[in-house]
Formats: C-alpha cells, sequence, structure tokens
C-alpha cells in the first residue's frame, strides 16, 4: 500500500468511525434514524460499487422508520451494550472486511482464480471439555492444536488478500483464551468471533473481551435444559445462562449458535425459547442444519421436508421487517437463497482445522493443503477448492446448496478428482460413505425444494 492509499485508508477508517461514535453517544438517549442515514450515505459514497442501490435503499427505508421493529432492535443493541466493543468490532467487520477488504479480496480473485474468503473459520484446538451428538469438531479428536505464530501468520496472510474477519471454532476455542486475546491484539484491524460452549466465560475473561474490544461470542445451545443437555450434558443449559448473564452485566454482546435437528427444530424457534434468549441479552442466532458427518453419524436427526420447510419459514419470520422477534438470525442451510447458494471453498469462508489442513467446510472434512506446508494463498489454490469455485452454486435452486446434502453426488467426485484426503484423524470417514447418508434425505426434499423455489422464482 502506498503512502498516498494508508492517507485515504486511514481518512475513511476515520470518517467511518466518527459517525459511529456520534450514534452511539447520540443513542443512549435520542432515536439513531438520522444518524443511521449519515453512516449510510458514508459507506455509499465510498464503496459505491460494493452493493447495489437497492440494497442501500433497503437499509434507509428501515432507518426511516423510528417505530419499526428494527429501529428498537438498534436501540437496545446501543443502549446494551458496550460502545468501543460495537464501535471496534463493526468498522473492522463492515469497514475492513466488508467493503475495503472486499476489493482487495475481488482483486485478488481474479488475479489468481480463485475464491478469497471473506471469513476465516479456524480451530485453535481439537480439545474440548464436552463431547456432544452430531458436533462436526468431535470427529477430529482431542490432540491437535495450532500454534500462535501459525494463527498469525494465517491471518496476516489472509489480511494481505483481503480477508479480515475470523471465527474460531474448535473444540473449545476458549482453551486456547489467552492466544485468541494476543491475536486480537495484534490484529487490531480484523473482526474476531467464537462459537463456544460457554464453560470458560468468567469475570476475567469478560475484562479482557472489554479491554481489546474487536472479539465477542456465540455461545452454543439446543434448546430449554432437558433437550440441551441430553446433547451437550448434564448442567451445560444452566452454566450457558449463567455466561450469558455475565457478559450481559458486563454489556458484552453475544449471540447463540444453534444445532437444529428433527428432534428440536420447534423448540428452538419457539417464541418461549427466543424470549429468553432476548431476556438475557443475545442479539443474534447462527441457525446450523444438522450434518451427518463421522462414521457413526445419526440420521435420524435429519429433517423431514416438512419439518426443514417449517424452518425456512419461520426464521424468515422471526427476523422479518414486521412481527417475529428482535432478534437477527441466520439460517445457514436456508439462507443460500440470499447468498448465491454454497458460501463454502473460500467463495466466503473457509475453514482450517487444528491440524492446519485447509478444508472447504466446516462439515467436509476433506483438504488438500495444510498451512504448515503451504502459504495461505498456496491452500486456496489447492485442486478441491477450485473445483468449488468452478462447480458453484452448485445447484441452480438455492434451497438445494450444498454439495453433501442436497447434492451427494457431486461431492465424492470433487474429492477423487482433487486427490483430496480425509481429515478426520480419529476415523477417516471416504466421502462416498458420507454422502450415502445424504441420498435419501437429497431425494425426499428435492421435490419439495422445487416446489418452494418455484414459488418465489417463477
Amino acid at each position: 500500500m502506498s503512502i498516498t492509499e494508508k492517507i485515504s485508508h486511514a481518512a475513511e477508517r476515520k470518517a467511518f468511525e466518527t459517525v459511529l461514535d456520534s450514534m452511539l453517544k447520540k443513542g443512549q438517549t435520542q432515536d439513531v434514524g438520522d444518524l443511521a442515514q449519515q453512516l449510510i450515505d458514508i459507506i455509499q459514497k465510498i464503496h459505491k460499487g460494493t452493493w447495489s442501490d437497492d440494497s442501500f435503499d433497503a437499509l434507509r427505508a428501515i432507518a426511516e422508520n423510528p417505530e419499526g421493529k428494527w429501529a428498537h432492535y438498534a436501540q437496545r443493541l446501543i443502549r446494551e451494550n458496550d460502545p468501543y466493543i460495537l464501535k471496534t468490532f463493526l468498522t473492522n467487520a463492515a469497514y475492513e472486511g466488508g467493503f475495503r477488504g472486499y476489493q482487495t479480496a475481488q482483486a485478488n480473485a481474479a488475479k489468481y482464480d480463485i475464491n478469497v474468503p471473506w471469513l476465516i473459520l479456524m480451530d485453535p484446538t481439537s480439545a474440548c471439555n464436552m463431547h456432544c451428538t452430531g458436533c462436526w469438531a468431535a470427529e477430529y479428536g482431542h490432540k491437535q492444536s495450532l500454534s500462535f505464530e501459525e494463527m498469525d501468520r494465517v491471518l496476516t496472510e489472509a489480511k494481505a488478500l483481503g480477508t479480515h474477519a475470523c471465527l474460531f471454532t474448535g473444540g473449545e476455542p476458549l482453551l486456547r483464551r489467552k492466544d485468541i486475546i494476543r491475536l486480537c491484539e495484534k490484529h487490531r484491524d480484523m473482526a474476531f468471533h467464537a462459537f463456544t460452549n460457554g464453560t470458560l466465560i468468567d469475570e476475567e475473561f469478560c475484562q479482557e473481551m472489554l479491554r481489546v474490544g474487536n472479539f465477542f461470542v456465540s455461545i452454543s445451545v439446543e434448546g430449554f435444559e432437558a433437550a440441551n443437555d441430553g446433547r451437550r450434558g448434564q448442567g451445560h443449559f444452566q452454566k450457558a445462562l449463567d455466561a450469558m448473564d455475565l457478559m450481559h452485566s458486563h454489556r458484552i454482546p453475544f449471540g447463540v449458535s444453534i444445532c437444529y435437528t428433527s428432534r428440536n427444530y420447534k423448540v428452538v424457534t419457539s417464541d418461549e425459547f427466543l424470549d429468553l434468549l432476548i431476556s438475557k441479552g443475545c442479539i443474534f442466532a447462527w441457525y446450523f442444519h444438522y450434518m451427518p458427518v463421522g462414521l457413526n453419524a445419526d440420521t435420524s436427526l435429519l429433517l423431514t421436508p416438512e419439518q426443514r420447510a417449517y424452518m425456512k419459514d419461520r426464521v424468515r419470520e422471526i427476523r422479518g421487517i414486521t412481527g417475529g422477534k428482535e432478534l437477527y438470525c441466520i439460517d445457514f442451510q436456508n439462507d443460500g437463497e440470499f447468498a448465491g447458494g454454497c458460501v463454502a471453498g473460500g467463495r466466503i469462508y473457509c475453514h482450517i482445522n487444528a491440524a492446519g489442513d485447509v478444508e472447504p467446510c466446516v462439515f467436509i472434512h476433506y483438504s488438500g493443503a495444510n498451512i504448515r506446508e503451504k502459504s495461505f494463498l498456496e491452500c486456496l489454490q489447492q485442486p478441491l477448492f477450485k473445483l468449488y469455485r468452478k462447480g458453484q452454486p452448485f445447484n441452480g435452486n438455492h434451497l438445494r446448496p450444498c454439495p453433501m446434502l442436497e447434492n451427494p453426488e457431486l461431492l465424492p467426485k470433487m474429492v477423487a478428482d482433487s486427490g483430496a484426503h480425509s481429515t478426520d484423524l480419529e476415523a477417516p470417514e471416504s466421502a462416498e460413505h458420507l454422502c450415502a447418508k445424504c441420498k435419501e434425505y437429497a431425494a425426499h426434499w428435492k421435490p419439495q425444494a422445487e416446489k418452494l423455489w418455484a414459488e418465489n422464482h417463477s
């Protein structure tokens, strides 16, 4: 970056931070609508080509309604959460990652003919203090870890390509919380997040999150106490709620990560459950469709077509412009419609496991490149990722986005053609074995998905 570019970058970032500061301060007592309009204007002026004008107009329409659901949500977000965390995280995620970094990533994607991810999912360790049913990480074993130096190098190389966001998975990532905080300190222009069981969140760690400002977490829960503890172990539900209470008392924003199955899908989207989360201070929820990863995966947890259709509609109802709840929700599987299909293989994100293998997805445990042997750029150039880039979207119906779950004939061929290997160190599973468990599900979901897609895209 030239001196002129550095000055321009600093000026843009400062302008973004100034408006955010004003919003956060005035939002404590005033309506934030006018300030939100100013922020939208600045973003559109700086990066007009990144999003369409329609996207900015939609944001303005929401900001113009001070009595609307999302205006109330914004007020709650501002008044109940620490302003330094909000400013730092939003600047890094939205400005550095979503706008400036996006332009760099697009340029490098064209230059190298690769996918450059907006977000890296990375496992600091495969170790965990729990063993939850259906957890993708449980299949890796508990003996692998990335060193601080390895993670630092990957993040440095990733930023040069345009990536400014990192989500720590595991294992239980907070077993490495000291190294995570060190990474947050060193990479001040990155947004960091973690999926955690919440049992290691204490007063000391809350103070560290407040200090660095560019890191917060999502706590994994699967419903009320009986359902949650049946999958995660006795006592976890109360520990998760205690962690939420502690963070909320310190005004630290947090979300939840929810794996939905044929058994809990209605509970985890019920008014009662969502009201509980909101009362604890939760501001968003990630919903993940159960995936039958691992030799002993329980396929009875896969949803029926009717259950999945319910999830699609219910999540959209929850986060609708009106009605629903003041809680932003993302459905990793059913929101393919809004992301243009599969987001893995570096298209929006990729996964690095605790052994250093760079995988296309947290649920796809195959790779042909390792950060201990190659640069991050070289890992993104691996044949499996190239085939992802060539094949995406894997289906014109984005309610069937995945090359494993909804299109199980595709992944085995990509793995074979690329020469990728299983990264499951405990019990390697072939792509054929994995996808065989998805064939019946895919066949049953296809007619329902086609019907739903035709209703909105005819």
